[in-house]
């Protein structure tokens, strides 16, 4: 319900696409993607917060932060498979919060 509260600001008619990943240690993280706004966005829920990613270049698959000069979530989908970490903003550097989660059936 929360995730859908988040997305009411979205173009009419987009397309939205909801999966729920279980990810190591048991933790669940329901992701709401936005594939046709502009940027793509991915909408997260984690340890009790709505979390709003925007699309971000990568070599492969696609990958989720927010485009600023300070530290951010960042979520990284590939080939099935998604992290979450927390990229520090001096630094680049990104400490693991979540690996190896997978959509659960």
């Amino acid at each position: 319900m929360a995730l859908c509260a988040s997305l009411w600001a979205l173009p009419a008619g987009a397309e939205t696409i909801a999966i729920t990943y279980l990810c190591e240690r048991g933790a669940s993280v329901p992701v709401v993607y936005v594939p046709d706004a502009d940027p793509a966005v991915a909408v997260l829920y984690v340890e009790g917060r709505l979390i709003n990613l925007q699309t971000m270049p990568s070599a492969s698959g696609a990958r989720y932060g927010w485009p600023s000069d300070g530290a951010s979530y960042q979520w990284w989908e590939h080939q099935g498979r998604a992290r979450l970490g927390w990229q520090d903003g001096a630094s680049d550097a990104v400490t693991p919060i979540y690996n190896d989660c997978v959509p659960q059936d």
